[in-house]
């Protein structure tokens, strides 16, 4: 029983062929086309009114320079919080909760960052692994540490967005079972555990979006100190 709860992170396969390349071209295909009429309808209406307000609240401190990132990490939000949402769904699979395609994500808008910081402001980059005022007998010990914790970075991206929807996907199965098992022996204590899980399906969904939110804020602040 134990282990059949972590076979729904399980990439699924067909004949061999896994099929995590289809669950991440699927939600591009959901998504609202532009339309050339003047009048958009309400579904694109919201899409656009969505686009603008997240792009102008994490761009809004960001520098002219990394506006150029916008169409990048607006495109990886609404992609993130698609797959986490469409993971709620019965008989689905969610990718993200695959630590290898999180890290994907994570390292190389990371290290973009951080080449762009050693291009074009390589001595306020280096900086950062040097407070200022620091005691002489501390420079080397420090300097180690801002590092580990510079290339911790990514590792902590991939692994904050695994470990939240891991953890709520599990917590969900949970008690969808409890109920099921309690429903022929409880019927109350089951409709009280039903409730719960519907609370908690709600709690989960803005748990997708917010960590979606969180992953990209994240990047953005990481471009704010090399831009």
């Amino acid at each position: 029983m134990a282990l059949s709860f972590f076979d729904q992170f399980m990439s699924p396969t067909h004949l061999g062929i896994p099929l995590i390349a289809l669950a991440l071209t699927l939600p591009w295909t959901l998504f609202p086309k532009p339309s050339s009429r003047w009048l958009n309808n309400r579904l694109l209406t919201l899409q656009n009114w969505f686009i603008n307000s997240f792009t102008q609240q994490i761009f809004l401190p960001i520098n002219p320079e990394g506006h150029k990132w916008a169409t990048l990490l607006t495109s990886l939000m609404i992609f993130l919080i698609t797959l986490n949402m469409l993971g709620l769904l019965p008989y689905t699979f969610t990718p993200t909760t695959q630590l290898s395609l999180n890290m994907a994500f994570a390292v190389p808008l990371w290290l973009a960052t951080v080449l762009i910081g050693l291009r074009y402001q390589p001595n306020h980059a280096l900086a950062h692994l040097l407070p200022e005022g620091t005691p002489t007998l501390l420079i080397p010990i420090l300097i180690i540490i801002e590092t580990i914790s510079l290339f911790i970075r990514p590792l902590a991206l991939g692994v904050r967005l695994t470990a939240n929807l891991t953890a709520g996907h599990l917590l969900i199965q949970l008690i969808a079972t409890a109920a099921f098992v309690l429903l022929p022996l409880m019927p109350a204590v089951a409709i009280m555990t039903s409730i719960l899980l519907l609370l908690l399906t709600l709690l989960e969904v803005a748990v997708d979006m917010i960590q979606a939110y969180v992953f990209v804020l994240l990047v953005s602040l990481y471009l704010q100190e090399n831009v």
